[in-house]
């Protein structure tokens, strides 16, 4: 069993894994099918050299792992649950974007 520490641990990865752009559409990407770093690149049209600076990031939060085929490295959702996460994470943010019940969040633009 898994103590409130370590959930707090894996929550704040996710959350770090989360806070950048480029690292969603990593994910969101990986979310549809496994992809190898150029692929990926190509895709998403960035540098191989920024995205594999955010693989390893996502390798490090263990959302990614590489999985090598051959001489080239696949990348693949860690588990496969974490597709299904990102997309009740979606429909989250989509309820709470259109419901706006924050008081502040024109004030703030926190919401």
């Amino acid at each position: 069993m898994l103590t409130l520490a370590a959930d707090i641990e894996v929550l704040a990865r996710f959350g770090r894994a989360l806070a950048d752009p480029i690292r969603c559409r990593i994910l969101l990407a990986l979310r549809e099918a496994p992809a190898h770093p150029a692929d990926l690149a190509d895709t998403l049209e960035i540098s191989r050299t920024r995205l594999s600076n955010h693989l390893a990031c996502l390798r490090d939060c263990g959302l990614v792992v590489a999985v090598p085929v051959g001489r080239r490295t696949r990348y693949e959702l860690a588990d496969e649950r974490l597709g299904h996460a990102l997309d009740d994470l979606r429909t989250a943010v989509v309820a709470v974007e259109a419901d706006k019940t924050c008081p502040d969040a024109d004030e703030k633009g926190c919401c």
